[in-house]
């Protein structure tokens, strides 16, 4: 499972307008509030009915999976979250058995009447069923459909087909509750990664039936889970407060690596405490980088991962700058399992298609595209060139791997479009189609600063080989929406991996997740059923090489334009204690503490 984001901030905001929102929250004096920013605003809080970066930060915080990843364990490692221990697998990979633990309730909501609700197994089996039901347009459901619980999709297929509900009553072998506190999940084929998914609690959290029937088409502003934060208030692409859960029930329990010196002494500080350690946390969405950075100079926010702009002013010479330090700010540089990448509409009449000159047309397009002059220009010096889907940290990807997604070579692109016939003709410096049309490539694109910037290269890069633009400029969740649809040419985007396995990055070139994950639309049947067999082995040279035939089939269609990979550097003022980046995981803020007394060390 991956999560869509953008690789780079939106439309202007100010600092005086994140001062106004925070004090509009207003909190106690007493209370511990923990004041961070989105670059991006968010889409809403239905889990079933969001994959963007943001929404997914904030929804780990309210629901819960049956899974975690250990706060501090690295490499990463998964322990059971509401489930009691990891689950009973069957020897061919596809029958699960999981006890919920006891106890746990979900946060107070009208929906139960005033009376405490206990989590239970048909939690789960009803919040599995959401993402089949047509009703919800989930985008997540074409992954959701590759695990292959048995019974889901006919399920699916039965409502669509007799145009009736989703039955959510309709008992399904891949989903059952054994009993009060059993869940037992079959699927059609080996899964021996399940457990990844299952530990995606801002995707597959427990969600009450009664919430959800209670809201209805409002359920993106009511989430109820039994996460250690409840939604306090929440003013559209503006400002998102969190607040304690009272009936939270988990305390800081931790198992940091034996030579881990920084997770150590956070486990021995914190190590048995009831969870969460903060009272608030309250998020604006600031989306131009000015403002957004004065507002973490000026102590508005104590977060921030640095806007490229920035990352020179904040760490000269990879070293935090001297007034940051003297101020008590602390910070930390990681190379993030994440990729920014020109995605191509495989079924558009003019870029898309499989033929040798559309393909051509695409892979001149990534010679063109001056990846180290990106790298320089925008981010800073805060990336390092990518040449595969395939992410840092995650299994399949390759350090040592090379493509030709890295290179650089107009004069190489030029004669590939010679080569197929994209040539002009007409001598007004602008190349054709090979039957003499006009060629004019559409960019989606966003109204902000750094856009621009990402805008401006891409006019310098294609104009030095003669192919023409036209961006069509809209704010990103619509652009989002238009690509999911097929409604779009070429655009640009982000993508960052929720899990260890590499294979979540595949499914952006599945058949069967077209409308889903495959923005590109890419449809290829050899590439489907290699995607199975990965899906389906173990870990093992056997599927490392079938990674590697993958990131192959990627380099020759170029369905999408791999480019970066981020390096991000995230700062904290001196009153946030016990911060850890996540790695593949979005949950955090519970296991973050304030302290006003803290001083510059």
């Amino acid at each position: 499972m991956v999560a869509i984001r953008r690789h780079r901030s939106r439309a202007a905001a100010c600092a005086l307008a994140l001062s106004l929102c925070l004090a509009a929250a207003g909190p106690a004096v007493a209370e511990k509030v923990l004041r961070v920013s989105f670059p991006v605003a968010e889409t809403g809080f239905d889990p079933a009915q969001i994959n963007d970066l943001y929404s997914r930060t904030i929804t780990p915080h309210l629901f819960e999976g049956l899974y975690q990843y250990d706060h501090l364990a690295r490499p990463a490692k998964i322990k059971p979250l509401t489930a009691e221990a990891l689950p009973e697998v069957s020897p061919d990979l596809r029958s699960f058995t999981i006890r919920l633990k006891r106890g746990i309730h979900f946060a107070d909501d009208p929906a139960f009447g005033g009376k405490p609700r206990e989590l239970v197994a048909e939690d789960y089996v009803y919040a599995f069923k959401r993402f089949a039901d047509p009703a919800l347009k989930s985008p997540v459901w074409t992954s959701m459909e590759q695990e292959g619980f048995v019974g889901l999709a006919a399920l699916r297929r039965e409502a669509l087909e007799r145009k009736r509900p989703f039955d959510y009553d309709r008992p399904i072998e891949g989903l059952r509750a054994l009993d009060r506190y059993t869940l037992q999940i079959r699927t059609e084929r080996p899964r021996p990664r399940l457990l990844e998914l299952l530990a995606t609690g801002d995707l597959f959290g427990a969600v009450a039936r009664e919430v959800a029937e209670r809201y209805g088409d409002q359920i993106a502003a009511h989430p109820v889970g039994t996460g250690p934060f409840r939604l306090a208030q929440w003013r559209r692409s503006s400002l998102i407060v969190l607040e304690r859960n009272p009936r939270y029930w988990r305390r800081y329990e931790v198992e940091p690596a034996a030579g881990d010196a920084e997770g150590r002494a956070l486990a021995a500080r914190y190590q048995g405490r009831a969870l969460p350690l903060l009272d608030r946390v309250e998020v604006s969405i600031i989306q131009e980088q000015q403002p957004r950075w004065l507002a973490f100079l000026n102590g508005q926010i104590d977060l921030i991962a640095v806007p490229s702009e920035y990352v020179a002013t904040a760490m000269p010479q990879g070293r935090l700058a001297p007034h940051l330090a003297r101020a008590g700010v602390r910070a930390w540089r990681v190379l993030q399992p994440d990729s920014a990448f020109y995605v191509f509409n495989m079924e558009h009449p003019v870029i898309g298609g499989y033929t040798p000159e559309r393909v051509a047309l695409r892979r001149a397009i990534s010679l063109a595209t001056d990846v180290g002059r990106e790298i320089a220009q925008v981010w800073k010096g805060q990336a390092v060139p990518a040449q595969s889907l395939l992410v840092p940290h995650t299994s399949g990807y390759d350090p040592a791997f090379k493509s030709e997604m890295s290179d650089y070579d107009p004069a190489r692109a030029r004669a590939l479009l010679d080569l197929y016939g994209y040539v002009d003709r007409d001598g007004d410096g602008w190349r054709e189609q090979p039957d003499g049309s006009a060629l004019l490539l559409e960019i989606a694109t966003q109204p902000d600063q750094n856009s621009r910037q990402f805008d401006e290269l891409w006019q310098r890069n294609m104009s030095a080989i003669g192919l023409k633009l036209k961006f069509s400029i809209g704010q990103w969740p619509e652009q989002l929406k238009a690509a999911r649809a097929g409604r779009f040419m070429v655009w640009s985007l982000g993508s960052t991996a929720a899990a260890p396995d590499g294979g979540g990055a595949l499914m952006r070139m599945n058949g069967p997740q077209v409308g889903g994950q495959n923005i590109a639309r890419f449809q290829r049947p050899a590439f489907d059923a290699l995607y199975e067999r990965i899906q389906a082995l173990p870990d093992g040279p056997e599927r490392a090489a079938l990674f590697l035939e993958a990131k192959r089939i990627l380099a020759v269609y170029m369905p999408y334009k791999t480019r970066v990979h981020r390096i991000v550097t995230d700062l904290a003022q001196p009153r946030v204690q016990g911060y850890r980046r996540p790695v593949f995981w979005q949950n955090q803020w519970e296991y973050l503490d304030v302290d006003e007394g803290a001083v510059p060390r």
